[in-house]
C-alpha cells in the first residue's frame, strides 16, 4: 500500500463516506430483518424450517432422512418451501368425533 499524499485525501474522504453510508445501509437492513437469509420469503434454509415447525434440527434432519417431511435437496443443502411444508402439517390434523360421526352416517347412507 502506497503512503497518501495530500493531494489523495479528498478522494480517500469520498471513498470512505461512501463506504460508511453502504456500511450503515447493512446495517439498517438487518436491524430491519432484511438480511440474506431472506433470499426468497417461500424457500428456507433447514434452521428456518426447524423454526416454522417448532421442531430441532436433528429432528428435521431424521424426517428428511425417512421422507417423512417435503424437502428439495440441491448438492449437499437442503431447502424447503413454506407452503409444502404448512400442507404438511395440516395433512397431520386429527378429526374430531362429530366430523367421525358424520363420516361413518355419510358411509351408511350410501351403503343403503
Amino acid at each position: 500500500m502506497k503512503p497518501f499524499t495530500f493531494e489523495d485525501l479528498p478522494n480517500i474522504l469520498g471513498t470512505l463516506a461512501m463506504r460508511m453510508e453502504n456500511i450503515e445501509r447493512m446495517v439498517k437492513e438487518i436491524r430491519n430483518g432484511r438480511n440474506s437469509e431472506d433470499f426468497d420469503p417461500e424457500l428456507l434454509t433447514i434452521i428456518q424450517a426447524s423454526k416454522l415447525v417448532n421442531l430441532s434440527v436433528a429432528t428435521i434432519y431424521s424426517k428428511v432422512c425417512r421422507n417423512e417431511i417435503p424437502v428439495n435437496k440441491q448438492g449437499k443443502k437442503l431447502y424447503f418451501i413454506k407452503t409444502e411444508l404448512l400442507d404438511w402439517i395440516k395433512s397431520g390434523r386429527i378429526k374430531t368425533i362429530s366430523e367421525i360421526r358424520r363420516e361413518i352416517e355419510q358411509r351408511s347412507n350410501t351403503a343403503r
